[in-house]
């Protein structure tokens, strides 16, 4: 009985440090084997694998693409307009040996804290060699791969690939947002004021060319209408003259009748004229024909005598 226990407990041991001896790495792993704090072997593909129990032990690493972000800082361009950034970054173990070596017993948090600031560091250089315009413009892409381009060569003495770096919010300090804003109206009420200005002396330009043209246009209208009043009073005399030349008693009693309407219309000063005058001609004929004036009474020498009297 005895026997048997004692085989029991030989056959748990061998159990136990059989499988203690064994252990797995899958696809998202990397592995070292430390024997006393060094490194004995490395596996980075996923398999099956042994150690030699209680002289070794393994550490895996996450052997993922993982993040890093970074808290908001403030920097300050070329033209002395401070600016919040947050920035993230893309990385990877890529040397796991040196990893250990740089970290230690630290691990991914260590190695965190350090790429934090290499990337802070590498924002702040690259930012601050430009203006803030700059930095809010299309250019800002070439600036993200600048600070990626920088914190990969410091990273790799950390065993680290950085993949790419992005910076995720670029703002203006809350102290200098109402400033920034009062300029920015300044900028757009000129801008407006200049359009403004430009839109009147625009329009200036087209009131005088459609005055000028106007003046053109009454100009010429006016020419010709004094051309064709001519004509038409040139064809009228003639046709009066023809007219007079047929017969000269119709034209001239024409001519009073015209003269009679337009002197004895509605609204005229009354007229003051002698019954003998030329101007009722007409009046004193039973026929119509023109009559001779009436020749003027001689008085007598009684009259005459009487008159002087």
């Amino acid at each position: 009985m005895t026997r048997q226990i004692v085989l029991a407990v030989v056959g748990g041991l061998v159990l136990l440090v059989a499988l203690s001896s064994v252990f797995i790495v899958d696809e998202r792993q990397k592995a070292l084997v430390l024997q006393f704090g060094k490194v004995a072997a490395v596996h980075e593909k996923p398999g099956l694998y042994f150690k030699v129990p209680l002289i070794q032990n393994v550490v895996k690493y996450d052997d993922r693409i993982l993040g890093l972000d970074t808290q908001s800082l403030e920097v300050t361009p070329l033209d002395d307009r401070r600016l919040v950034v947050d920035a993230f970054a893309r990385w990877r173990i890529d040397d796991v040996v040196q990893f250990r070596k740089a970290v230690g017993a630290g691990g991914v948090p260590l190695a965190e804290n350090r790429l934090s600031k290499i990337l802070v560091a590498a924002t702040r250089q690259v930012l601050g060699q430009v203006p803030s315009n700059t930095i809010l413009s299309a250019e800002r892409e070439k600036l993200m791969a600048r600070i990626r381009d920088i914190a990969r060569d410091e990273a790799k003495a950390l065993g680290v690939e950085m993949i790419d770096v992005r910076l995720k919010r670029t703002d203006l300090p809350t102290q200098n947002l109402e400033a920034t804003f009062a300029r920015m109206r300044a900028e757009r009420e000129r801008e407006a004021a200049d359009e403004r200005a430009r839109g009147r002396e625009a329009a200036q330009k087209v009131r005088a060319q459609a005055d000028r043209t106007r003046v053109e246009i009454v100009s010429k209208a006016q020419k010709e209408a004094e051309i064709i009043r001519g004509e038409a009073d040139a064809r009228r005399n003639a046709i009066f003259a023809e007219a007079y030349g047929r017969d000269p008693e119709f034209f001239a009693f024409y001519r009073s009748l015209r003269a009679y309407e337009q002197a004895l219309a509605e609204g005229n000063t009354s007229l003051v004229l002698s019954p003998n005058s030329e101007f009722f001609a007409f009046f004193r004929s039973e026929t119509g024909a023109l009559a001779a004036p009436a020749a003027a009474a001689v008085p007598g020498p009684g009259e005459a005598t009487a008159a002087g009297q």
